[in-house]
């Protein structure tokens, strides 16, 4: 006998209980992201502020909304989503880096709220890489 059988946790119905709330977590998450990359392609140029001080700046609005469908494509369909998700948790230290530290610097009061919002969606990107590979199929 396996003796992780005898251990409640490891159980199919415990995991069974895990594994459909965080998928269904995992599957809004990427949504959230599939609005964002969608609202960043079609308000392209009333984002283009955001990226002002940017050489290029609307070119990466777009790539930023790109960058952020494509993540949300990989979430869903669990091809890929350490790397996307790494690389969106990347993406979001940037922004606090290159958006929100130098409106924190000219007094924006919303810039701390930004830079705390944008750190919690990339702390949530890294844990669903990583948690994601481990839920390919909500019946294994």
């Amino acid at each position: 006998m396996n003796k992780t059988s005898s251990i409640p946790f490891f159980k199919k119905p415990f995991l069974m209980k895990i594994k459909i709330p965080t998928f269904a977590a995992v599957v809004v998450f990427a949504l959230i992201w599939l609005y964002f990359g969608i609202n960043h392609l079609i308000n392209a140029h009333t984002l283009a502020s955001m990226a002002a001080g940017l050489p290029g700046g609307t070119f990466w609005i777009y790539f930023t909304g790109v960058c952020m469908i494509l993540a949300g494509i990989s979430m869903i369909s669990g091809k890929w989503t350490r790397v996307a998700c790494y690389l969106l948790a990347l993406m979001l230290v940037v922004f606090i880096a290159v958006i929100h530290i130098p409106a924190l610097n000219k007094g924006n009061i919303f810039a701390p709220f930004n830079i705390l919002k944008d750190l919690g969606l990339a702390s949530a990107a890294i844990i669903i890489g990583n948690v994601r590979s481990h839920i390919k199929q909500l019946g294994q």
